[in-house]
């Protein structure tokens, strides 16, 4: 059976090349097409796959600014000849569904997310954009909206990350979609005893403003509690240090080892930004740590409230200093790690790969890893 698997671009590992990589190992014989591909910045998974290009690949500077060239993607993708596949699996968050496949293949498509600059953060996008882009996206974004809509219809059965994503597909889209996790290296964790937890407070992840760390540093500015955060890029980092007070500690970017220790040892993990799933939060758990977290967006369907942590509904310092003060209040700290541990595996990638593949069954698809693992 040939299979494409199509992503939007692959220029990083982060939470939807982890899932390219999942439907990669279920198909260890796909072609992989993508717009623009950077190979030293992706797993040596991906890069064991035939991996073709549109023409967007070859036009200048497209590994930095390939989002300038947002407009000719719908034409990219719709030049790709996807003949003679009998399945195509799309990863959409920037445009990746909008193939033509032939009549006969099914057409799955995974959702990370509608596109963001074209929905509900269009207006944020063009507020941080450059003067030109904020003069050319009220001229060209209406048409790729239409496309959008319209691409979606093309597809055969649509998959969303969380139920938030799935009732943005159903907003945006006007389609349905079955809510399936995304894989989670839950395994890569292991809980510490609750004695060798130690008195920090953690922030993991990129230092992106959507993340909300300054939130964070605001709340720990105020409370006086220990708070360590991990990520980077250096520039925010030190843009952050310079407003932080003395009891909150910048990490940078850390080895993957010095990550889970930190992860398995801080009473709890802040999230106070909104995702459209979120693995860190996952992670946290899969350590034995609770999560307190801003409760909209994919931390509803990974945090439960008062068993794995806390949600809090305000996404202010106030609102997570209150957060804070309750989850001390309750003695959350004090949570089984193991029980954690054992929230978390409903994220793996064995339920991700059972998921997929009783959809892909009800398609009349067998994948190689259901073959092997008489799935399906």
């Amino acid at each position: 059976m040939r299979v494409a698997l199509v992503h939007y671009w692959l220029v990083g590992m982060r939470g939807g090349e982890r899932v390219l990589e999942a439907f990669s190992r279920m198909f260890p014989q796909a072609d992989i097409f993508t717009h623009v591909i950077d190979p030293a910045a992706i797993s040596d998974q991906l890069r064991s796959h035939v991996i073709k290009t549109t023409f967007i690949n070859r036009l200048p500077f497209s590994r930095r600014h390939y989002q300038s060239y947002l407009p000719l993607m719908p034409w990219a993708l719709e030049e790709l000849d996807l003949s003679g596949y009998d399945l195509v699996i799309s990863s959409e968050s920037g445009p990746a569904k909008g193939i033509i496949p032939p009549p006969e293949a099914p057409h799955l498509c995974y959702c990370h997310s509608p596109m963001r600059y074209l929905w509900d953060q269009y207006h944020t996008y063009r507020r941080g954009a450059g003067s030109a882009a904020k003069l050319a996206m009220p001229l060209f974004i209406p048409g790729l909206r239409q496309w959008d809509v319209t691409s979606a219809a093309r597809v055969d059965v649509i998959l969303a990350n969380s139920n938030h994503v799935a009732a943005r597909v159903r907003k945006y889209w006007r389609r349905e979609a079955q809510v399936v996790h995304p894989p989670v290296d839950v395994d890569a964790f292991r809980p510490s005893e609750r004695s060798e937890v130690e008195d920090y407070y953690l922030w993991a992840g990129e230092l992106v403003s959507y993340k909300r760390p300054d939130i964070a540093i605001e709340a720990f500015n105020r409370l006086g509690r220990k708070l360590i955060v991990i990520g980077g890029p250096d520039h925010t980092v030190r843009k952050l240090q310079s407003k932080a007070k003395d009891n909150i500690t910048f990490l940078g970017k850390v080895p993957f080892d010095v990550l889970k220790h930190h992860m398995a040892h801080a009473k709890a993990l802040v999230f106070p930004g909104e995702e459209d799933f979120g693995i860190v939060p996952v992670e946290m758990m899969a350590s034995g740590r609770p999560v307190i977290a801003y409760g909209r967006g994919g931390a509803l369907d990974t945090v439960k409230d008062g068993e794995t942590g806390i949600l809090f509904s305000m996404q202010t310092a106030d609102g997570l200093i209150e957060a804070i003060e309750r989850f001390e209040q309750y003695g959350l700290s004090d949570l089984d790690p193991i029980r954690l541990a054992v929230h978390a595996q409903q994220f793996s990638r064995v339920h991700f790969d059972a998921a997929v593949n009783a959809v892909l069954s009800k398609l009349g698809v067998n994948s190689d890893v259901s073959a092997q693992k008489g799935i399906a």
